[in-house]
């Protein structure tokens, strides 16, 4: 305990007497290279598995619901348990958060296998209610098949990611992370075309590296050398208020990612009238555009902690000081990202699937869409990742529904029906602006009013 009582010590008098400015640097550079690794090799599937044709491109994509799923479940238990852990140590509460980290840890990994094992045994209904068509459906069984089995330990991941991220550990979550991509980027090409498993090997190489993940953090989380808050299930303490703090840091994000998987399913069903090729070129879209987004998600990850810990102290000022020096930066970044890509647009697209002009032709025009409103995400992503922190679960649940559920689950019901293609491709777009209109009053109001400094 003493051990733990001085850990906890050191990483209160860093986390809030440090310059802001260079101690963000070093907790965002770890949560960005996690970030964009981790887009990476979703896209590494995506451009392997491309050489197998337009049906499979698609069931890749289809599929992205299904991770979403699991993100969303792995950010629940990751940013609840995180987010109160960050608190907690910046009130000194060592003890406490503990206990909420293992409670939350052995939770989600109950959760998690139970809920694979029901899609193991509605395989086929679950495929179709992705959005798999007929000449999907065979290439979505196959890797779905092995992204279940895998899916404790992707949740699991993705939890512990947090957690050390959450307690300015993002180096050590970065090995774990990192180490888990680069084995499934190695693995992808071996067993998609060495093994000649197809779609099977893209989805056995994700399962492989994500479980390599996983036991790599947990054992980071049990080695004292880390100067982590630890793991053990000794420390497993289920009670209703531990539950309702986790519900109440991860609602706002399981909101986000959940009905990021309800619009992706939408979007799926509605493009499969249009052919494998419409599904195809949004799939390759969407994974291009998390490569932009990445760097912004992980700067936000990486500025999380320096807020919880100075909210917990009531160092407000360094927690505005924090947030303008991250919206510069993101903005500055996402305005260079959007150039690049609008410039770069048909030849990124033809990487995946040179040999259709459909699909080139239509990413093409989605991802030109996109770039128009992508330096608006900096100010959205931001305010979102605060207000979850600071522990306003209504506020941050509200914005972090804002985009799927406000906007484009609604565009996406509408626009289709009257402009067809075009309308789906216009629908995400239209929502990311419409989100950045709707967070302008809730960021000032909680920069003006709940950090209000003397």
């Amino acid at each position: 305990m003493p051990e733990i009582l001085n850990a906890a010590t050191d990483k209160f008098t860093a986390m809030t007497t440090q310059p802001v400015k260079p101690l963000l640097v070093r907790l965002a550079i770890p949560a960005i290279a996690i970030m964009m690794v981790s887009a990476m090799y979703n896209l590494a599937d995506t451009f392997f598995v491309g050489f197998l044709g337009t049906s499979a491109t698609a069931a890749v994509g289809v599929c992205f619901s299904l991770m979403t799923i699991i993100q969303a479940i792995g950010f629940f238990f990751g940013h609840g348990t995180g987010n109160y852990i960050s608190r907690a140590l910046g009130a000194q509460r060592s003890e406490d958060a503990e206990k909420v980290a293992s409670t939350g840890f052995f939770t989600c990994l109950g959760v998690s296998g139970l809920l694979a094992g029901a899609g193991l045994f509605f395989m086929d209904p679950l495929a179709k209610l992705l959005g798999s068509t007929e000449t999907i459906l065979p290439y979505a069984r196959s890797y779905l098949r092995f992204i279940l089995i895998g899916m404790p330990f992707m949740v699991g991941a993705l939890m512990l990611n947090n957690l050390l991220r959450f307690q300015g550990n993002a180096f050590w979550g970065m090995i774990g992370m990192t180490s888990g991509a680069a084995l499934n980027i190695g693995l992808d090409p071996l067993f998609i075309f060495g093994f000649h498993l197809n779609v099977t090997g893209a989805a056995l190489a994700t399962m492989i590296s994500q479980t390599l993940s996983c036991l790599l953090l947990f054992f980071i989380c049990r080695t004292k050398k880390t100067r982590t808050v630890r793991i053990a299930f000794s420390n497993f303490a289920a009670s209703r208020r531990r539950y309702k703090e986790i519900a109440r840091g991860g609602l706002p994000s399981l909101l986000r990612q959940g009905l990021m998987s309800l619009s992706t399913l939408i979007l799926n069903h509605a493009a499969g009238p249009y052919g494998d090729a419409v599904i195809a070129a949004v799939s390759i879209v969407n994974r291009v555009f998390l490569i932009a987004a990445s760097a912004i998600l992980g700067l936000g990850q990486g500025f999380q902690p320096v807020c919880g810990f100075n909210y917990g102290a009531r160092l407000y000022r360094r927690v505005k000081e924090a947030f303008f020096f991250c919206l510069r930066i993101s903005t500055f970044l996402l305005v260079l990202a959007a150039a690049l890509l609008f410039a770069l647009a048909p030849g990124i697209i033809a990487l995946f699937r040179p040999d259709d002009p459909v699909v080139i032709r239509t990413g093409t025009f989605a991802l030109r869409l996109y770039c128009c409103v992508l330096p608006l995400m900096g100010w959205t992503v931001l305010n979102q990742m605060m207000l979850q922190t600071m522990g306003k679960a209504l506020a941050a649940s509200i914005l972090a529904a804002a985009k799927q559920g406000l906007f484009l689950i609604p565009l996406l019901l509408i626009l289709p029906p009257l402009f067809e293609v075009r309308g789906i491709l216009f629908c995400s777009p239209l929502a990311e602006a419409c989100t950045f209109l709707f967070s302008l009053p809730l960021g000032i109001g909680v920069l003006t009013r709940d950090l209000k400094t003397n």
